[in-house]
């Protein structure tokens, strides 16, 4: 009986240190990605935040120039791209996170398939 033939166990503590050791074992397998990969893992979600939130800004800062209100253009549209960024950079991430379930266990994979 091999390692993936086996029943997951019932305890949850069991099953949490099950997966946290597979999880190990799938990330030394995974030697091509180590800390360049992480590296540009962050620079990705630091830029995906910081384009969207310094581009409201800018925007918000020549409506505040050109049509001056009550209300800050700026700060609105800065927030708005920083929510906008923040939404792109969970996206980015969690597809990556899908990929990497998907390629380490092809039940999971499957179970995407037939979910999306």
């Amino acid at each position: 009986m091999s390692e993936h033939d086996r029943e997951p166990p019932e305890d949850p503590l069991a099953r949490r240190i099950a997966q946290r050791a597979a999880s190990r074992r799938r990330a030394r397998r995974q030697r091509g990605r180590g800390a360049w990969f992480g590296l540009g893992m962050y620079g990705m979600v630091g830029w995906s935040i910081a384009v969207p939130t310094v581009l409201g800004a800018l925007i918000g800062l020549w409506i505040d120039t050109r049509w001056p209100s009550r209300y800050s253009w700026t700060l609105m549209l800065m927030v708005a791209g920083l929510l906008i960024g923040c939404w792109n950079a969970w996206f980015w991430v969690s597809l990556e996170q899908r990929e990497i379930r998907g390629r380490d266990d092809p039940e999971a994979a499957e179970e995407n398939e037939s979910d999306g």
